[in-house]
């Protein structure tokens, strides 16, 4: 009697490949600003301050989208170092324009899967914040799964945040919402900043997209969710 053929369970990926269309311009700024601003995961970590040339505190944007809120943080922090990783391509291109426009050198991007890049490419304790706004809710629930945020990227991110380091998540899914608060405040080694179980109001350090204003009008609600990383 042959034994059922079980397949292994893959590991979790933050996204599902969408290329999309991309402009003429968001084509040439990956033909002439990718060598300045894209970086690649070449089997080795990361090593940040060599990548920026300084020390300055390091924030990670899973999920950049367009780019409209790291843009904005860039401009207004140019004392801080960003990283963001996103697979749309237009988003990418679109960034690399603004980034050009602004001559920001403090933001790095990356095309590739969050949970790769958690997993083998950073240091411990290298990131002063990690940011994940609206991340994909996969609605239906036999996709939940699927959802970046579970146990392993709790442990992830305590792993590459530095003590002190801030956890900032949004969505405009209760459910979802109610996931992250569930994930988080079982984690030991975090600690809710809004006290335990409490969403906080948005802080200013998060700008409002043109996405959440649209959101807004139409009466969607918004929680965010600010974990700090014990010492």
């Amino acid at each position: 009697m042959t034994q059922p053929h079980h397949k292994p369970q893959r590991p979790i990926r933050s996204y599902v490949l969408r290329q999309g269309r991309m402009t003429e311009g968001q084509q040439r700024a990956f033909d002439e600003l990718w060598p300045r601003y894209g970086l690649s995961l070449d089997g080795e970590r990361l090593k940040l301050t060599e990548l920026f040339g300084n020390h300055n505190p390091v924030t990670l944007e899973i999920g950049f989208g367009n780019g409209e809120a790291l843009s904005l943080m860039a401009a207004q922090h140019p004392e801080q170092n960003f990283l963001g990783i996103e697979v749309h391509s237009p988003g990418v291109g679109h960034l690399m324009i603004k980034l050009a426009e602004q001559q920001r050198d403090n933001v790095r991007i990356l095309q590739a899967d969050a949970m790769e890049l958690l997993r083998h490419h950073l240091d411990a304790a290298g990131l002063s914040r990690i940011l994940l706004y609206f991340p994909d809710p996969w609605h239906k629930r036999k996709h939940h799964k699927r959802r970046i945020v579970q146990t392993e990227f709790a442990e992830q991110a305590y792993r590459a945040l530095s003590p002190g380091g801030a956890l900032h998540m949004a969505t405009d899914w209760r459910d979802y919402a109610k996931q992250m608060m569930a994930v988080f405040s079982a984690h030991p080694g975090f600690i809710n900043q809004a006290g335990n179980g409490k969403y906080s109001p948005r802080p200013e350090t998060r700008p409002l997209t043109k996405f959440e204003r649209r959101g807004e009008r139409l009466g969607h609600g918004v929680w965010d969710l600010l974990f700090e990383r014990k010492a």
